[in-house]
C-alpha cells in the first residue's frame, strides 16, 4: 500500500522538521497543511495496480496539470453505462487539449438531445469544472445532480464532486461526499475499488492534520505550566525588612 507509505513518510518529515530546526507551535498547522495539500494529488490518483488506472504522476499537487479527467471518468463507467453519443468522443479529445469551454458546448449539446445520457452529464459536470479552474460551481453541479438522477447508486457523481472540493481544500466535505458515494454504490460498480483506495488516502491525510493540531494543542498546555509558576513568582512584591 504505497499510499500508507507517502503518509508515513509526511508524518516522519513533519516531526523531523519540528524537531531539528525547534520550529515554533505558529508553524506546525502551516507546514501539516502543506503536506496535505502536497499529498492531495496523490489522492485524487487512481490505485496503479488497478487495470483501467492512470499512471500517478511524480509530483502531484491541488492543481493538477496532469490530472486525465477523461481517463478518470472512464473508470467509473461499466460497458453498459457507456454514452453513445458521437460527440462525447470529440468534447474528450477537446478536454484532453484543455479546451474546456468547447467540450462544454459539445456536451450541452449532447445532454439536449438525449437527457437519459448518464456518461454525458458526467462529462459536462467535470468539463465545467475544468472550464473554472478546479470550482465546483452551480452549472456544474447542476451537471452533477442530473447524472445522480439517473443513476442514483453510481458512484461517480459524488466522486467527481469531492475531486473538486479537494481542490479548493475543502477536505472534510469531500470526504463526507466519497464516504457517501461508496455507501450507496453496488460492491460490483465501475471505480468502486479506486475510491476505496482514495477514500483511504484521504481519511489518512486528514489523521495527519489532527495529529499535527493535537501536538500544537499539547505543546501549548505544556508552554502555560511551565510559565504559570515563574509569572506569580515574579508577580508577588518584596515584604519590607521589620522597622522599616
Amino acid at each position: 500500500m504505497s499510499w500508507a507509505i507517502a503518509i508515513a513518510l509526511a508524518l516522519l518529515a513533519m516531526g523531523t522538521a519540528i524537531a531539528l530546526y525547534k520550529l515554533p507551535r505558529a508553524v506546525w498547522a502551516g507546514l501539516a497543511a502543506s503536506l496535505v495539500f502536497g499529498l492531495a494529488g496523490y489522492a485524487m490518483q487512481a490505485n496503479p495496480d488497478l487495470p483501467s488506472a492512470p499512471k500517478a504522476p511524480e509530483e502531484s499537487r491541488v492543481n493538477l496539470e496532469e490530472y486525465d479527467v477523461v481517463a478518470q471518468r472512464r473508470e467509473f463507467i461499466a460497458d453498459d453505462e457507456r454514452s453513445r453519443a458521437d460527440f462525447l468522443v470529440t468534447a474528450d479529445g477537446m478536454a484532453r487539449r484543455g479546451q474546456f469551454d468547447d467540450a462544454v458546448t459539445f456536451l450541452n449539446g449532447v445532454t439536449t438531445a438525449n437527457p437519459q445520457d448518464f456518461e454525458a452529464w458526467l462529462a459536462l459536470g467535470n468539463a465545467l469544472v475544468e472550464h473554472a479552474d478546479g470550482a465546483l460551481t452551480q452549472p456544474a453541479q447542476y451537471a452533477y445532480r442530473n447524472a445522480a438522477s439517473l443513476r442514483p447508486d453510481h458512484p461517480g457523481p459524488g466522486y467527481f464532486m469531492g475531486v473538486a472540493l479537494i481542490r479548493q481544500g475543502r477536505f472534510p466535505e469531500a470526504r463526507e461526499l466519497w464516504a457517501q458515494a461508496l455507501a450507496i454504490a453496488p460492491e460490483d460498480a465501475a471505480g468502486r475499488e479506486g475510491l476505496v483506495e482514495r477514500l483511504n488516502r484521504i481519511d489518512a491525510m486528514l489523521a495527519m492534520v489532527a495529529q499535527a493540531q493535537a501536538m500544537e494543542a499539547a505543546n501549548a498546555a505544556a508552554e502555560g505550566e511551565q510559565t504559570a509558576p515563574a509569572t506569580t513568582a515574579t508577580a508577588a512584591p518584596e515584604a519590607p525588612a521589620n522597622g522599616q
